[in-house]
């Protein structure tokens, strides 16, 4: 039986070749030899020639490491890629397009360095830069990286100092919605097969509020309908009760948070609530989204509805179980976007 040779991994080879050679040197018949490891009939001979070689005797035998073909870019070059590529846009170089292929890289190289490189190369060297795939996070271009500096900066530590010498409390405030028939995350299936998930032919909905403190505090309700200016003081006023603490509240700019009816509602309160607004367009900045972010990929997510189930309940109970997780909510603010958070 025949054997292919590159079936075998280096270091059985290079044993192959050793035993082989030896046993033709003890005076075994070449071709017997090489019969009896299925190889090849003349592929013995380039072993023995390569054998009797004065310079390398047996070392030829040995298992040698291919260098592969010259690389087409010098080590500054590829390090530019990595700069052109990491946390840039392809329109700031001219390119009509927002996300990076590897045919638009290709073709930076090309007018850049004056080298070619084709698509497959061009892969293997983002690999090598540790640079893969991924999905982008999406954010509005009316986002102002300004205001967003000057918040982190200057704003909120205002605010963190305010709060301190009163001493009061920081929370940031979030609302979101809840229908039951709405799928939330990935799962497997074949490719070309998009896997069919059921889901409860009720239309349940649900709306919530919350407020997430840095040292685990949490506090939560829920409603129906959407938010107005009067719905919004009803539940500040639900959130206030009993607090002996001054409570400075980071909201997001809905209109319903800067109405004159609120603003009302704000001086009446004497100093005990402050409300300060996040820059536009910057949802990042505030950890309570991070707490609507896991509570829809758990929970109902997981376990959806069943007949006779009521979605109200399932969220209240989530959030319930939420607000005796002060650990959980903590690590909210842990995240690299809301890293600023700090004395409060």
């Amino acid at each position: 039986m025949k054997r292919d040779g590159r079936t075998f991994d280096h270091g059985t080879l290079e044993a192959i070749r050793l035993m082989a050679v030896e046993r033709v040197r003890d005076g075994e018949r070449p071709s017997s030899v090489v019969a009896s490891y299925g190889f090849c009939r003349t592929t013995i001979y380039k072993w023995l020639r390569a054998a009797s070689t004065p310079e390398l005797g047996d070392e030829a035998l040995h298992s040698t490491k291919s260098l592969g073909p010259p690389r087409s870019l010098t080590p500054s070059q590829e390090q530019q890629v990595f700069l052109w590529v990491n946390g840039k846009d392809p329109r700031q170089y001219g390119l009509d397009f927002g996300l990076w292929t590897r045919s638009m890289i290709s073709a930076l190289i090309e007018e850049k360095f004056g080298i070619k490189i084709g698509l497959t190369a061009v892969g293997t060297l983002l690999a090598r830069l540790e640079l893969t795939p991924q999905k982008p996070l999406q954010r509005a271009y009316q986002r102002d990286p300004e205001a967003i500096q000057t918040w982190q900066r200057d704003t909120f530590p205002s605010i963190a100092s305010r709060a301190k010498s009163e001493g009061g409390e920081i929370y940031f405030w979030d609302e979101s919605g809840f229908r039951a028939d709405t799928v939330h995350g990935k799962t497997w299936g074949k490719k070309g097969q998009t896997p069919v998930v059921e889901r409860p032919g009720q239309r349940q909905s649900i709306s919530a509020a919350s407020a997430v403190n840095a040292r685990g505090a949490f506090w939560y309700c829920t409603y129906q309908g959407g938010l107005n200016a009067e719905l919004f003081i009803v539940l500040l006023k639900m959130m206030m009760r009993n607090r002996r603490k001054p409570v400075h509240l980071v909201v997001d700019g809905l209109p319903a948070h800067k109405t004159k009816l609120v603003n009302a509602y704000i001086q009446s309160t004497n100093g005990m609530l402050t409300l300060h607004f996040l820059p536009g367009y910057a949802p990042d900045l505030n950890p309570d989204e991070l707490v609507w972010s896991h509570i829809k990929r758990t929970g109902v997510a997981r376990t959806p509805l069943r007949k006779g189930d009521s979605l109200g309940e399932k969220i209240e109970g989530q959030l319930a179980k939420l607000k005796r997780m002060p650990k959980l909510v903590r690590s909210f603010f842990r995240v690299e976007s809301v890293a600023y958070i700090t004395d409060c």
